[in-house]
C-alpha cells in the first residue's frame, strides 16, 4: 500500500513537470477503477436513457480533464476532485439526451407546487393522500409519477453538488473572487440547512444516497421497505430541496 502511494506520488510529480501523454495515460489507468465504480453506481438511475459503455466513455473524459486541470500544490486529494469531474461529465451527457417529456415535467411542477401550497396552508407536512386529492389524481398515480421523476431529481441534486461542493471549489482557479467564494460557501450552508430540516426518512435517504453513496436497493434493506418506496421518498425530498433552493436563491 505504501509502495503504491509512493509510486502514484512520483507519477504525479513527473506529470506536473513533463506533462507527457504517456504519463497522463498511466494516471488514467491508475484511476480507471474509480470511473467504473461511479458509473456502476449511477447507471441504475439512467439505464433507460443511456448504457454502461457511453457513461464509461464520458467518465473517462471527465477523469482526463481532471488530470489536466488538477493543481498538485493545492491541499486537496485528487480522488475527491476527480469524482466531481467524472460525475459532471456524465451528468452533462445525460442532460443532453432531453429524456423527460413535457407532460412529465408539467406533472412534476404541479406536484412540487402542491406540496409547497399545502405545507403553507396546513403548517405541517402534507400526506401523499392530501396532495393527490388537491391535484385531483389518485394516490397510486402520484406514487408512479414520483418514481418516474427519480432520474430527474438525481440529476438536479448532482448539479447542485457540482456547484456547491467544497472539494470542487478548493481546486478552482486562484483568480476566484472573494465574492464568488462567499456565494459558494452560502450555497453550501443553505443546502446543508435544507437537508437538515427534511423529515427524518427523507433526510436519511438523501444522506445515505448522496453522502454514504449507497444504492437505492441497499437503502431499502436498511430501512426495511421496498426499493420503489425509497425512490418515492427520495423524489419527494429532492423536489422539496429544489423548491427551497430556488426560493433561497431568489433572495
Amino acid at each position: 500500500m505504501f509502495k503504491e502511494d509512493a509510486n502514484i506520488e512520483g507519477l504525479w510529480e513527473r506529470y506536473s513537470k513533463e506533462r507527457t501523454l504517456e504519463l497522463k495515460n498511466k494516471l488514467v489507468l491508475h484511476y480507471i477503477d474509480r470511473v467504473k465504480s461511479i458509473v456502476l453506481r449511477m447507471i441504475p438511475n439512467y439505464k433507460a436513457y443511456s448504457n454502461y459503455d457511453d457513461m464509461l466513455s464520458c467518465g473517462i473524459l471527465g477523469l482526463m480533464d481532471a488530470i489536466e486541470k488538477f493543481d498538485t500544490t493545492r491541499h486537496v486529494k485528487f480522488e475527491y476532485y476527480a469524482t466531481m469531474r467524472i460525475k459532471g461529465e456524465i451528468i452533462d451527457y445525460i442532460r443532453k439526451q432531453d429524456w423527460a417529456p413535457s407532460s412529465l415535467r408539467r406533472k412534476l411542477k404541479n406536484i412540487s407546487n402542491a406540496y409547497s401550497e399545502l405545507e403553507n396552508r396546513l403548517h405541517r407536512e402534507p400526506t401523499d393522500e392530501e396532495v393527490a386529492e388537491y391535484l385531483g389524481m389518485d394516490e397510486e398515480d402520484l406514487q408512479k409519477t414520483l418514481e418516474k421523476s427519480q432520474m430527474f431529481n438525481v440529476l438536479y441534486f448532482e448539479e447542485i453538488a457540482q456547484a456547491a461542493h467544497p472539494w470542487e471549489n478548493s481546486v478552482q482557479d486562484r483568480s476566484e473572487t472573494m465574492e464568488e467564494k462567499m456565494e459558494t460557501n452560502e450555497m453550501v450552508r443553505t443546502l446543508e440547512n435544507i437537508i437538515d430540516a427534511l423529515p427524518e426518512k427523507e433526510k436519511l435517504v438523501v444522506t445515505l444516497y448522496y453522502y454514504e453513496e449507497m444504492t437505492l436497493k441497499e437503502i431499502a434493506q436498511v430501512m426495511n421497505v421496498s426499493e420503489s418506496r425509497v425512490s418515492q421518498i427520495h423524489s419527494k425530498a429532492v423536489m422539496k430541496l429544489r423548491k427551497k433552493m430556488q426560493l433561497a436563491q431568489a433572495y
